[in-house]
């Protein structure tokens, strides 16, 4: 009687402890790739890949890795542009950003990061191929102190005579 009670106990303690691990470990991972939105966002045609390295916690340093699939590439790029919401108040560091494509590296002449105007501004050497993957990579990002939903919004400009912006879509950070 007491051997059989002792196996229920014991495989009830099994199963509550790996429905936790489980719901343990889809937390963890949930800083990645959007998932579903439930009310208000772009349409789920705009939403922009991403992952921060670190977790995306309140007050911490993170790396955010902003990607742009071949897809959304339409054109060659001279300048990437990122602007995020007034209620952001995380800082950016400008010497520490990296553009790849199709995952190397390509030479940044400059990066501006315009706090009034919310926005930060990536200028490659060479224009950035059309139908490629890109992945913007912000390091040494110190997140706000208060968590939320922050909308990232990527615009490109072309290379040529008309420089006009053009927006690509929308990254949905969540920071916690």
């Amino acid at each position: 009687m007491f051997l059989q009670f002792s196996f229920r106990r014991t495989l009830t303690a099994l199963a509550v402890t790996s429905c936790l691990l489980t719901g343990t470990s889809s937390i963890v991972s949930a800083n990645g790739l959007p998932g579903f939105t439930l009310w208000g966002g772009p349409p789920r045609e705009a939403q922009l890949p991403f992952r921060l390295d670190f977790g995306g916690r309140v007050n911490v340093w993170d790396r955010y890795r902003l990607k742009i699939p071949d897809k959304k590439m339409k054109l060659a790029v001279s300048q990437f542009a990122i602007s995020y919401p007034e209620y952001f108040k995380g800082t950016f560091d400008t010497k520490d950003v990296e553009v790849k494509v199709e995952g190397k590296s390509v030479e940044i002449d400059e990066v501006t990061w315009d706090k009034e105007n919310r926005t930060i501004q990536i200028f490659p050497t060479v224009p950035v191929p059309a139908g490629k993957d890109v992945e913007l990579v912000l390091s040494n990002v110190k997140n706000p102190s208060s968590g939320g939903m922050f909308y990232f919004n990527c615009s490109v400009m072309s290379p040529g005579d008309v420089p006009l912006m053009r927006y690509l879509g929308t990254w949905l950070l969540s920071i916690d």
